[in-house]
């Protein structure tokens, strides 16, 4: 029986040196990701900006070129640009976890997997997305515009003779 304890014995250490380890590779890979940021910038260069691990924007430059833009052209760029940075997050996050915990890891891979779901590969660089250029004002009804009532013809007028002066012709002018 006493071989069986020690066996136990040390089969419980070399269990809880493996969670200490595991642990361990967790927190560095926490620390790795947690210290990630990513900076991008957009094909034109007016606009570059920083976002964290987490995705969230850490800083936005803008040049001083983007001023002969359209507000909604700047817009559009900068949300490109932001989507281009927040796609790069899976492979970032993938390669810290290969450093550290491995890639079988299972719980590892449930990240990876949730990282890919919440940031998407970034849209084709060659297709800008479509920028309303219609400007409108006013409240908007949901009720369609009311028909304008036609407009009663002019009334004809008299002919001329040619003799006829237009602005003396004795009659009053209010009429």
């Amino acid at each position: 029986m006493p071989d069986d304890v020690g066996g136990s014995e040390r089969m419980l250490a070399q269990w809880e040196t493996s969670i200490r380890e595991k642990a361990e590779r967790y927190q560095d890979m926490a620390e790795r990701v947690q210290g990630l940021s990513i900076t991008e910038t957009s094909r034109d260069g007016t606009i570059r900006l920083t976002i964290g691990s987490n995705g969230i924007l850490s800083s936005v430059d803008i040049a001083e070129s983007a001023r002969d833009k359209r507000m909604s052209e700047v817009s559009a760029e900068i949300m490109r640009t932001l989507q281009k940075a927040q796609s790069r997050i899976p492979e970032l996050l993938q390669q810290a976890m290969a450093e550290t915990i491995g890639t079988q890891d299972e719980t590892a891979n449930v990240l990876f997997a949730e990282a890919r779901k919440n940031f998407p590969p970034a849209p084709a660089e060659d297709v800008p997305p479509p920028v309303n250029q219609e400007l409108r004002f006013g409240i908007e009804d949901d009720q369609p515009p009311r028909p304008v009532p036609p407009q009663a013809p002019p009334a004809p007028r008299r002919p001329r003779r040619p003799d006829d002066d237009e602005d003396f012709d004795g009659g009053s002018f209010l009429s």
